[in-house]
């Protein structure tokens, strides 16, 4: 065969110019198929932000869950005294403690319930009412709210509910006022975390002076193991 006719006959065979698919493809071609095409500026910057994510939400299910592994362990009491206050060992006061805890414990799960009530040796009027448990709670906030819907009922609820400082023990910590027979308000605070809730009234003493109170209370009954 003559080198003209081999010429000829490889010029009448197509010619492929398909490019090769890794060209059109955002992945790389195997090792075996030519060198990978660098990535564009705008698809590192989305890999580097999508890795940023991934690592702050990471970070921040470790803080969570670090939260929760500290606050878990923890129980609760009613001292003999609390923050210039006395227990009221009374029969009254422990049917009226029984009362709290039965309410307020049937809007939310909880392991181990506490109930007292704190009378103030300077006035009459200004007894506390406590209510605590001790359980693991995924949602202290929900949790807390869901007490504070307790609290109030068909003739009105806690009005004014804000958030106020916790404290050293941390967690979330609430105060409002709710309207009692007879007219007036009457102050209501409570608290929150991973391991603990409490709430307690406060007749005769607006939100601000509860709130300082109920952080003295909360150091007082709470005690994490």
């Amino acid at each position: 065969m003559s080198n003209d006719r081999f010429t000829a006959a490889e010029q009448d065979e197509p010619i492929d110019v398909t490019p090769p698919v890794w060209a059109a493809s955002p992945d790389g071609p195997d090792d075996d198929e030519g060198p990978r095409p660098p990535l564009s500026r705008r698809r590192k910057i989305v890999l580097a932000s999508v890795a940023a994510v991934g690592v702050a939400g990471l970070a921040a299910v470790g803080i969570w869950g670090g939260r929760i592994i500290s606050q878990q362990d923890t129980t609760m009491s009613t001292p003999p005294a609390v923050a210039g206050l006395q227990l009221n060992s009374s029969a009254d006061a422990a049917a009226t403690a029984d009362d709290l805890k039965a309410a307020f414990a049937a809007g939310i799960d909880l392991k181990e319930t506490v109930g007292a009530v704190y009378t103030d040796p300077a006035a009459a009027d200004r007894s506390v009412l406590f209510f605590g448990g001790t359980a693991l709670l995924w949602s202290p906030e929900k949790d807390l709210d869901t007490l504070f819907g307790l609290v109030g009922d068909e003739s009105g609820a806690v009005a004014g509910v804000k958030d106020v400082p916790a404290g050293e023990l941390g967690g979330v910590m609430k105060c409002g006022t709710t309207a009692v027979d007879g007219g007036g308000n009457m102050a209501v605070c409570g608290w929150a975390d991973h391991g603990a809730t409490g709430m307690a009234l406060f007749p005769s003493r607006s939100a601000d002076e509860a709130a300082g109170l109920m952080r003295q209370i909360r150091d007082a009954v709470q005690v994490r193991d």
